[in-house]
């Protein structure tokens, strides 16, 4: 199935202003916010968080499913896909991250 095809069957993120990615120190890493151009991401890992409790390896391999072919896109073209290019690092060994949630008022 197409990216567009399986972001249909996530839930949704009208309550989420944006999701903080945190180390193993609880620094935050990245940010991914609820705003065009970054809202497909925001669904992923939403949902990654809500099954997996954290975007672990296993995590990261499912992601990369749900992306499809922006997937393979960013293996053709390393960086153009940070969020991405993220799932890819941790499935290949880097240490997983901790989500947290920011709640749109």
């Amino acid at each position: 199935m197409s990216f567009s095809e399986n972001l249909k069957k996530l839930p949704g993120i009208s309550h989420l202003a944006a999701l903080n990615l945190l180390d193993a120190d609880g620094h935050v890493v990245a940010s991914i916010e609820n705003k065009a151009g970054s809202q497909g991401s925001l669904a992923v890992y939403n949902h990654l968080a809500q099954i997996y409790g954290a975007i672990n390896a296993e995590a990261a391999k499912k992601g990369l499913e749900i992306f499809a072919e922006h997937s393979d896109d960013e293996r053709a073209n390393p960086g153009k896909h940070p969020n991405i290019a993220r799932l890819l690092a941790i499935e290949s060994g880097q240490p997983a991250l901790r989500v947290k949630h920011v709640f749109a008022v």
